[in-house]
């Protein structure tokens, strides 16, 4: 008997855990959606959207087919599950994405077009599945680049205006002053536990997943595939806190993921730092950078993680890049055990002069890059190793490099710089040096190596150098010049510790140099 009943109750609370399961899962078929793409299924999602809301929160679930529809904006509690082959097709008329809601374009807050996901100060809600999300950005890359100055303007333009009179301009007002931003595809604004997971996406009509000021967002095993499309960057996570983006692939018209926390003045009034990301198991292709930070970082970009990603052929493989004008700083980042192959500029990238201007006074407009930390890296068919670049007023600080083989067309280039180590880096170059560096305090160069030494070329050219000290070192057999000298501010130079029998002239010295330097 008492069996009997341990059975009844089993069976009883199966039923229930059953129900309660088909209860959370509102199929927007049942709610008036085609899956067959004859009729646009907005009203259809929203009711099944409300429906689940109303009751605490659900998976409103897209069955196997497709789908026409506009933005789908969602709530708290709400998963959107795109079950496998199911494809929802975004509309390209730009009137289904109003009225304009309140979105974030190019680290400036505004009111536009509503994102073709957006969710407002919403908890807990989720975009996942196997299916496929295709944003037809054609359009809109159409209208934005055939508009010419001067032009008449459209309703959408005039409507922008109205909307958006008190708001704060970048120092390049341009693009805001034209009226008409194109949409991101995924924005969550101000919304916490944030999860994207599993899905495809194409043809988005801006930046692809672009959460903003949000916190704990999870972004994993996504594809997006935009390789030929204007400012389609993948990932863009801006002004966000505890992001983690892993398992990715990415092939977009633009830079592959983004670190961002708004535009000059608008970014640092609103003064929300992109803070304790983590980015890892990521492949990138097409892009102009595979990760990068900037250039719109005026609210901060700190404590950073990137590891254990491939980047092949994109234009720049790590990028950190910025001007005068944002202020911010960038700081606390570590990159570790990445491969890059095919990079059609430079492996990696610390500029500061993103925006050509002239030299300022040291100020709020002035930004920082420090505390920044490089190892594990190894590139090949790269056209340029490193590039950094800092500003005459305020130098790049505290840059380490160790472990790195780099085969490339050139190789580091140094510029305004303070507190660089590098360690154990064997950089082949086929024209000019491993190592430049113009303008550099304090440069430590530990087992420096070219596989590849060029007739008449140093291993290393330091031009107004301070404080430089190279050791470990044993250039390979046929190297003529180890390192050459010049700049009447090159000072304080020392080698020790270096295995030089297969160098032919140690140290080449500028008569420009005042101190005599001596290998040994």
């Amino acid at each position: 008997m008492a069996n009997s009943q341990q059975l009844i109750w089993c069976l009883l609370l199966l039923f229930f855990t059953m129900t309660a399961s088909a209860q959370q899962y509102y199929n927007v078929l049942k709610y008036g959606a085609k899956n067959d793409s004859s009729k646009l299924v907005t009203d259809a999602v929203k009711k099944a959207i409300d429906a689940a809301a109303q009751a605490g929160g659900g998976t409103v679930y897209f069955p196997a087919g497709k789908y026409l529809t506009g933005p789908i904006h969602l709530k708290s509690n709400i998963t959107i599950f795109i079950e496998a082959g199911a494809e929802l097709h975004f509309s390209d008329n730009f009137d289904h994405y109003l009225p304009m809601v309140k979105s974030r374009y190019e680290g400036v807050d505004v009111t536009s077009f509503s994102p073709l996901f957006y969710a407002y100060k919403a908890e807990n809600i989720t975009i996942k599945g196997r299916g496929l999300i295709n944003g037809h950005g054609k359009k809109w890359w159409d209208f934005v680049e055939g508009y010419k100055e001067g032009q008449p303007r459209s309703k959408w333009q005039y409507m922008f205006d109205d909307l958006n009179k008190t708001i704060l301009l970048p120092d390049d007002p341009k693009q805001m002053k034209r009226g008409f931003l194109r949409p991101p595809f995924i924005q969550p604004m101000y919304c916490k536990n944030v999860l994207i997971e599993g899905i495809t996406i194409i043809n988005s009509p801006f930046w692809t997943v672009n959460p903003e000021f949000c916190e704990n967002v999870t972004i994993t095993g996504v594809t997006i595939n935009n390789p030929h499309s204007p400012n389609t960057d993948g990932i863009n996570p801006e002004s966000c806190k505890y992001v983690h983006i892993s398992n990715c692939h990415i092939s977009v018209g633009d830079d592959c993921i983004t670190i961002k926390s708004g535009k000059d003045k608008p970014g640092r009034a609103m003064a929300m730092p992109a803070e304790n990301y983590t980015i890892t198991n990521c492949t990138m292709l097409s892009g102009h950078g595979g990760v990068v930070i900037g250039s719109e970082m005026s609210g901060d970009v700190k404590k950073i993680t990137i590891s254990n990603c491939v980047f092949d052929g994109t234009d720049r493989g790590i990028r950190i890049k910025t001007a005068r004008g944002r202020g911010g700083v960038v700081e606390e980042i570590r990159v570790d055990n990445i491969i890059m192959k095919n990079i059609k500029e430079q492996a990696i990238v610390l500029d500061m002069q993103y925006a050509k201007t002239q030299p300022e006074l040291v100020s709020e407009r002035t930004p920082r890059l420090r505390n920044i930390h490089l190892s594990n890296i190894t590139a090949s068919g790269v056209k340029q190793a490193c590039y950094i670049n800092g500003l005459e007023e305020m130098p790049v600080e505290n840059i380490s490099f160790n472990d790195m083989n780099m085969d490339a067309e050139t190789g580091f280039q140094i510029k305004n710089a303070a507190n660089i180590e590098m360690h154990n880096l064997h950089i082949n170059t086929k024209k000019g040096p491993a190592l430049k560096s113009e303008n550099v305090k304090t440069l430590v160069v530990d087992g420096l190596k070219s596989f590849t030494p060029l007739p008449g070329v140093a291993i290393a050219d330091l031009t107004n150098t301070e404080d430089a000290f190279f050791y470990n070192s044993f250039p390979v057999s046929g190297t003529e010049i180890f390192l050459k000298l010049s700049g009447e501010q090159t000072k304080g130079i020392v080698l020790k510790n270096n295995n030089l029998r297969n160098v032919k002239t140690p140290v080449i010295q500028d008569i420009s140099v005042k101190e005599k330097v001596t290998a040994f």
